[in-house]
């Protein structure tokens, strides 16, 4: 069995759900806790990395080292030529897996795919793709399953023209909704629209609106109204996803794209794609790719201990809109 893995691909959700499959084959949570070890490749020394790779396991079969976003640091061809080399020299002990987003266009000539079908012994790898729109009604119906409950059809497609294809956004409506019924019986038209995102993502769209507006009085009101009701991180997600949206959309208008462009290429409900090319107009795109690198920015700060995502966001809020 190879011990190098590489996970990737556009469905986040998904790749989030096989790294927690990777860190359950652990029978004891807490020799698990220390023989893990979960690495940015943005950030991480080459020292710490060979530290991690090659320490012995304690008190289980092997360690496992989990490496996000190899090719940001590993992008040109004399270090991931010796990445490469490194990697290989993995002891057995040692289980790495390496994962990233990427988009379905840039799949065949990623360098780590082009590696892996040379030499298919010794690396393995696995794409998740974000389903097509058409495919959700029956993505929804699975993942449902999946978290021992029931929908019905016409629910399904309900959440489908709430969701788009966010698949991350899908799973916790799904939670939400399950947990509303209690598992008792399947979920109807009118438990998703008791309990559903319409609001929260109306919020979310408003919170952007101020900070393009640069009203940032507005903007702190609405940021502290969501995290009243939203889980901050589920709150956070659904910011970063609508800047990720707005540089698509921002993208397709400056090609002289429409909004119905928006909607086929972003895969997402009218309304929303509607609210998306509206507020993508009042940012350029350099001004976007700005915000979505501090987001980045404001993300390894969180995972890393450095800040709170409560100050994270108050402090993103002063930064935008004052």
């Amino acid at each position: 069995m190879p011990n190098l893995f590489f996970l990737f691909g556009n469905d986040e959700f998904a790749i989030s759900r096989k790294l927690k499959d990777f860190e359950s084959d652990f029978n004891d949570p807490t020799s698990a806790d220390m023989n893990t070890a979960r690495l940015d490749a943005r950030t991480v020394s080459e020292n710490d990395l060979n530290n991690a790779l090659n320490a012995m396991p304690f008190l289980a079969k092997r360690r496992l080292v989990l490496l996000a976003n190899p090719s940001a640091k590993y992008n040109n061809p004399a270090a991931r030529k010796k990445f490469l080399e490194f990697i290989e020299k993995t002891p057995e002990t040692t289980r790495l897996v390496m994962y990233e987003s990427v988009e379905p266009r840039d799949v065949e000539k990623h360098w780590l795919v082009k590696w892996a079908e040379k030499n298919g012994g010794k690396i393995q790898t696995k794409a998740f793709m974000l389903p097509k729109l058409r495919d959700m009604p029956g993505w929804i119906v699975h993942e449902t399953k999946n978290q021992g409950g029931q929908i019905e059809p016409r629910a399904a497609e309900m959440l489908k023209d709430m969701v788009g294809v966010d698949t991350r956004q899908a799973g916790m409506e799904i939670a939400k909704l399950l947990a509303y019924v209690n598992w008792a019986r399947p979920v109807k038209v009118e438990d998703v629209e008791a309990v559903c995102i319409v609001t929260s993502q109306q919020s979310v769209f408003d919170f952007v609106d101020a900070l393009s507006n640069g009203d940032g009085q507005s903007a702190q009101h609405l940021l502290h109204r969501l995290l009243e009701s939203e889980d901050p991180f589920a709150l956070w997600g659904m910011v970063v996803r609508q800047f990720r949206l707005l540089i698509q959309a921002r993208e397709i208008l400056d090609g002289r794209g429409t909004r119905d462009d928006v909607a086929r290429a972003l895969g997402v409900h009218p309304f929303v794609a509607e609210k998306t090319t509206q507020q993508a107009a009042h940012f350029s795109m350099e001004t976007l790719e700005t915000i979505h690198r501090r987001l980045l920015k404001i993300d390894e700060g969180v995972k890393t201990g450095q800040v709170t995502l409560d100050l994270a966001l108050d402090t993103l809020v002063v930064e935008l809109a004052g």
